[in-house]
């Protein structure tokens, strides 16, 4: 016959403070692509792999396959957060001067190559080369070159510019800012400050499409 007393009756346990329940699907997800961008950033494109990542979020490699697909999905997850990143600071900050809009637009570029250029690399070096992208992927690069077009059309609306195209004046930016960004990245500026020689850049191609040079 069970005993049914106090004595009889064994305590209720305390729940165990250690013991956790399942992490959620999207928390994994942000804590392996964090893992991730901590990889990319301490060792580069070439030290980008499913074990290293696993690793460094402590989990099984199955784990990175399971959730984002493997290499292929945290690459993709890390050229979306790139993407997104730069977009954010090359859209307008709100200078009240137009002109000058748009070249904190193009120092903002230059200041997120320098400041992570082992995404720069993933972004527009092909560091890690992939046959295709996804749609995705090319979702959020166009809208980064949009955050770019609307500076433009802000510019050419206030008369500081002639811009008949938006788009193709933002693509002619866009071309010729990479292209000194591309250079300084690769310790190529012949001239004893870059940053200096960079405003002076800038200011050249914004009196290029002045309205009244």
């Amino acid at each position: 016959m069970c005993d049914m007393s106090e004595a009889g009756m064994a305590a209720p346990q305390a729940p165990d403070p250690r013991r956790r329940g399942r992490t959620p699907s999207a928390d994994v997800e942000r804590e392996l692509l964090a893992a991730a961008e901590a990889v990319l950033v301490r060792d580069g494109p070439g030290g980008l792999t499913v074990r290293a990542v696993a690793a460094e979020a402590g989990i099984a490699p199955m784990g990175v396959y399971n959730r984002l697909g493997g290499k292929e999905g945290l690459v993709d997850a890390l050229l979306i957060r790139g993407f997104d990143r730069l977009g954010a600071a090359i859209a307008s900050a709100g200078e009240p001067d137009a002109v000058q809009r748009l070249r904190g637009c193009g120092r903002r570029y230059r200041e997120f190559a320098l400041a992570n250029p082992n995404f720069y690399a993933i972004m527009f070096e092909d560091a890690i080369p992939r046959e295709d992208v996804p749609d995705v992927v090319k979702e959020h690069a166009a809208a980064t070159f949009g955050a770019l077009v609307r500076n433009v059309e802000l510019v050419a609306a206030s008369g500081a510019i002639i811009a008949p195209d938006a788009t193709e004046v933002a693509q002619q930016l866009w071309s010729a800012v990479h292209g000194a960004v591309a250079l300084e990245l690769k310790g190529m500026i012949q001239t004893p400050d870059p940053a200096v020689t960079f405003e002076a850049f800038l200011l050249t191609l914004v009196r290029g499409l002045a309205a009244h040079p």
